[in-house]
């Protein structure tokens, strides 16, 4: 079996672009795979196609070998871009090698230790205020009976947890706080005024979703250590399952895990297992969060095991789309110290039309499919019909 052609489809996300990776071969198979280029990973797509045509001849189902070459290639560039481009050549792979035995992805690692993957809703009312338009039916998100409600709608939906942003509220109505990203000071300064507003967003969150349901913060990198202790404080009575952020030195995550009441999670931005190992031993997290989509399902597993060694438990990270989440649930399947998937619930409609087999979702769990590969294709026509806006 050879590798004839590499080729990408994008299409409109709503909120972002959706990308798909498609490798052919000469007998007839396909292999997909999801990658994003993103604000953080402009050109992405570019890196991904050089790489790529260094594997035209090749056998899609060496991917140890094939991985490996494309890694040792990059050595002195490696993390960031390049290990998103390798991973997104690894997973389509994968995806071959699986259909080529008859078996899914997760059976190539061993087999699924559990196939009802529970999920937590992400970006929890965020998503409905940055995009109001394009979740408008789903009702406004203005003021903090809108957020009650919206933890109201999780619960009866049968989602067990929930994870939101810094979403403010005040009389001019709600806005999603992110300097760290470019939109505001870059002093990323916590206010007394910010912390009250937090506090009261997450106090609506944990009435409206209820006593039981789990609740997490993320604060990406839009605060910075001193300003995540006030903040750890300032929401402490809504007892959540885990304050979630990205601080890249390893001794102030270590010293925000010593002091915060509540679990640590994080890790997510951290490329390959010998960039994570540091962090492990430095005791910074007690969720390590692990994207197979940027690091490839390799390389993935690899890092949850360093996880397991630590005795942590794995969230998989995933803010894609349908095929990006089927990769995260056959790695979720076959770990032994996975805790929760993320999941993006406000999405387009028209999302679900590009898997050729959609996503089985019970009772706020999802259902590992039973097919080869990653248990779906792109449906090409569907993602065509929906071009990527400017």
């Amino acid at each position: 079996m050879k590798i004839t052609s590499i080729t990408q489809l994008h299409a409109d996300g709503g909120w972002r672009v959706l990308s798909f990776l498609k490798i052919c071969t000469d007998d007839g198979l396909v292999g997909w795979s999801e990658f994003s280029e993103s604000r953080a990973t402009p050109g992405l797509g570019s890196v991904i196609e050089r790489m790529g045509a260094r594997l035209i001849g090749q056998d899609p189902r060496a991917v140890g070998p094939l991985t490996y070459r494309l890694r040792a290639a990059t050595r002195g560039t490696s993390g960031g871009i390049v290990a998103q481009a390798i991973a997104a050549i690894e997973n389509a792979c994968l995806d071959i090698k699986a259909k080529a035995l008859g078996v899914s992805v997760s059976e190539l690692f061993g087999g699924a230790m559990r196939t009802r993957l529970p999920l937590y809703w992400s970006h929890c009312g965020t998503m409905r205020l940055r995009h109001a338009a394009l979740f408008e039916q789903a009702g406004p998100m203005r003021t903090l009976d809108d957020v009650l409600r919206l933890g109201q709608e999780v619960t009866a939906r049968g989602y067990a947890a929930l994870k939101t942003n810094i979403v403010l509220f005040d009389d001019a109505g709600g806005h999603n706080h992110q300097p760290g990203f470019g939109d505001g000071d870059p002093g990323r300064v916590v206010s007394g005024r910010m912390l009250g507003q937090l506090a009261e967003t997450m106090a609506a969150f944990r009435q409206g979703a209820g006593p039981q349901a789990g609740l997490m913060l993320d604060l990406n990198f839009n605060v910075r250590p001193e300003g995540i202790r006030r903040i750890a404080r300032a929401v402490e009575n809504a007892r959540l399952d885990w304050l979630e952020m990205d601080v890249t030195d390893a001794g102030a995550l270590a010293d925000l895990r010593r002091c915060c009441a509540m679990p640590i999670a994080g890790l997510e931005t951290v490329h390959g297992a010998a960039a994570l190992l540091p962090y492990l031993a430095a005791g910074c997290a007690d969720v390590v969060i692990i994207d197979v989509q940027w690091q490839g399902m390799m390389e993935a597993m690899r890092m949850a095991q360093l996880a397991d060694a630590h005795e942590r438990n794995v969230a998989s990270h995933n803010y894609h789309g349908h095929l990006s989440t089927l990769m995260g649930a056959h790695f979720s399947a076959v770990i032994s110290n996975f805790q929760i998937m993320e999941f993006e619930v406000d999405e387009p409609a028209w999302l679900a039309q590009m898997l050729t087999v959609p996503l089985r979702i019970e009772n706020g769990a999802l259902i590992l499919p039973e097919g080869p590969g990653w248990g779906s294709d792109i449906d090409e026509t569907a993602v065509r019909a929906h071009p990527p806006r400017s």
